[in-house]
């Protein structure tokens, strides 16, 4: 059954048992990388989704030609797949850079986001909060509120974090995206609320229906090892911005509620896979790559395909698509 078909509702939120592992193997050839990616867990033969959900994460659109066409070329890609998707999770930095232009720039690239969404798919798409969508975050002085407010708006959403179900799937659509007044003006994590309603969610899940974490910034992930910038110029150190600084807390209430199954994320722009506890967290690369000036650390743009079975396991096609015009 369809997302069409399908109620949804829309409401605020109420083992590998020691280390990780990376899957070394994937179905899906690799344009202009030598390497394959992390998949997740292999499948038998035969075996068929109850859904399958596209993730298009980090897209990073302006008034531009070259994110213009990519942009248009990733949907275009998404509706040429030889397996068609229910739906899209679009996973937040959706526009270029909100956090520290003009209100005029940040609305031609809103403008021009959903002009290219509306044109290219049909689709019911889901939206999750990225710090590159709200305006002003990157100043100290920035009103948090208000930028969130914006966002919202822009995603026609009634709350930065909610819920939606399809199958005997729920999907759980977290805001990581945690105001500090400092400069990058954000951390990742959740704050004592959203948590306390995660938790009655997770809590109030049926016997028979799995879970799916959707956040922008990985919750858990190997890649934010190898992505150093200004807030992580040591590699052996994860930046406050990189991954959930609330990440043990996450993984110790996802050991306590088994039909947490999946993570998916966005935010570093690289792509990986890891099983910890029981859980594959899957952090998704980026449709614009290099913020649309070719790969990032080998990972060329790029979007993900989500398979969710009945039986409460996944699997992930990455999908390499002709970005340049």
């Amino acid at each position: 059954m369809g997302l069409h078909s399908r109620k949804q509702f829309l409401y605020s939120l109420g083992a590998l048992s020691a280390g990780a592992v990376l899957v070394n193997s994937s179905p899906v050839p690799v344009r202009n990388n030598p390497r394959p990616v992390a998949a997740g867990p292999a499948r038998e033969p035969g075996q068929k989704p109850v859904l399958r959900m596209a993730h298009l994460t980090d897209i990073h659109v302006k008034p531009d030609r070259t994110a213009e066409y990519g942009m248009a070329a990733a949907l275009q890609a998404v509706n040429n797949l030889h397996e068609p998707v229910n739906g899209i999770i679009n996973g937040g930095d959706a526009i270029m850079n909100a956090v520290a232009l003009s209100k005029s720039n940040v609305k031609s690239q809103w403008n021009t986001f959903h002009s290219i969404l509306r044109s290219e798919t049909s689709l019911p798409v889901y939206h999750c909060v990225g710090n590159h969508d709200l305006f002003g975050w990157m100043l100290p002085s920035a009103n948090h509120e208000d930028g969130k407010k914006w966002c919202m708006d822009e995603y026609a959403i009634q709350k930065t974090y909610y819920a939606f179900t399809c199958e005997n799937w729920k999907f759980v659509v977290l805001d990581s995206i945690h105001p500090r007044k400092s400069v990058p003006g954000y951390l990742g994590k959740i704050d004592d609320e959203q948590f306390y309603l995660l938790e009655n969610e997770l809590k109030n899940t049926p016997e028979g229906q799995y879970v799916c974490i959707v956040s922008h910034i990985p919750i858990l992930a190997i890649c934010c090892f190898f992505e150093h910038d200004i807030t992580n110029l040591n590699k052996r150190t994860i930046g406050e911005t990189n991954m959930h600084t609330d990440s043990e807390k996450l993984v110790e209430l996802f050991y306590r509620y088994p039909a947490v199954r999946t993570c998916i994320s966005g935010h570093i722009h690289l792509i990986d896979y890891v099983n910890y506890l029981g859980v594959d967290y899957y952090c998704n690369g980026a449709v614009s790559g290099h913020w649309w000036r070719g790969n990032h650390h080998h990972f060329p743009p790029s979007f993900s395909v989500m398979n969710f079975y009945k039986d409460g396991t996944t699997h992930r096609e990455v999908v390499y698509y002709s970005w340049e015009n």
